[in-house]
């Protein structure tokens, strides 16, 4: 029997129990639902539970087997309710980092979003010199913090494994305390046991994704994703084709960077040169001599 839908429930509850509705309403039990598509009754039973998007490629099975187009439409409220402060590129990622089994990283240029610090993140803001009031870009930034809370929860936290290039350490974007502080944030995580991170040592070497960063999250009951960001854009690959070539990169540059306990030891030594007021060009002649 169907049931009723409260149309006082929030966005998502109401968007899931939408989907409930037109399955239980078709009579096709959750299994029945996802037969043909890649993805497991589990996901499918959270977000009629309003606790995850779909997927696109989801909706667009759902639609498909239920004679419907609400579902690839979607709801734009849904959308707006989960990206708040966020670029609208970034939607999909911000939905699925946190339900991913294992997230992997590769972040060239900057410290990754899901490591900064507050002063880390409002100087990258500050760094687009946007014509923006305060209160929007305080906005940013807890939104950005926000993400690192899959760190906290052990119910949600993927395992997250993330490759930094060791000049990174040496780029000093903030005075030399507040870089201390974010190479420390780093390394309590990693002491924690809540990531996993290594370095590229700077005389590497040619090496893979030298020319782009990359995310690949991997996923219980969805395909993996892979993604990459320019300065104003970002772009979702989920062709298993490709998104398997780009995990192939990964491992090969995993290969070519320190080991763990090495890798920990570089960012602790940065943090402490930071903290004994060391300029990056002091960095830069004693390990490059």
């Amino acid at each position: 029997m169907a049931k009723d839908i409260d149309g006082s429930a929030g966005v998502p509850q109401f968007y899931g129990k939408e989907l409930r509705y037109q399955r239980e309403a078709a009579g096709l039990t959750l299994e029945r639902l996802t037969e043909g598509s890649f993805f497991g009754i589990g996901l499918l039973s959270e977000v009629e539970h309003g606790n995850r998007r779909m997927p696109p490629g989801l909706a667009q099975h759902v639609d498909r087997v239920l004679g419907t187009d609400f579902f690839t439409r979607r709801c734009e409220d849904v959308r707006e309710a989960r990206r708040k402060g966020h670029a609208p590129y970034f939607e999909r990622v911000l939905e699925t980092e946190k339900h991913a089994l294992t997230i992997d990283q590769w972040s060239p240029t900057v410290i990754p979003g899901l490591l900064q610090t507050e002063a880390y993140a409002r100087a990258l803001f500050r760094g687009e010199r946007l014509q923006e009031l305060p209160e929007e870009t305080d906005e940013k930034v807890k939104a950005r913090l926000a993400r690192a809370q899959l760190f906290e929860d052990n119910r949600l936290t993927p395992e997250y494994w993330v490759i930094l290039p060791q000049v990174l350490l040496w780029t000093s974007i903030l005075p030399p305390k507040q870089m201390a502080g974010q190479l420390d944030h780093i390394a309590a995580l990693i002491k924690r046991g809540r990531i996993f991170a290594q370095i590229v040592p700077w005389n590497a070497g040619p090496h893979p994704l030298m020319q782009s960063n990359l995310m690949v999250l991997d996923f219980a009951d969805a395909p993996p994703l892979a993604y990459m960001e320019g300065q104003h854009h970002g772009n979702v690959v989920d062709d298993p084709g490709l998104v398997k070539q780009y995990r192939r990169s990964y491992d090969l540059l995993r290969a070519v960077a320190s080991p763990l306990e090495a890798s920990q030891a570089m960012i602790e030594a940065a943090a402490e040169e930071y903290r004994n007021g060391a300029h990056p060009a002091r960095l830069d002649r004693r390990d490059l001599a």
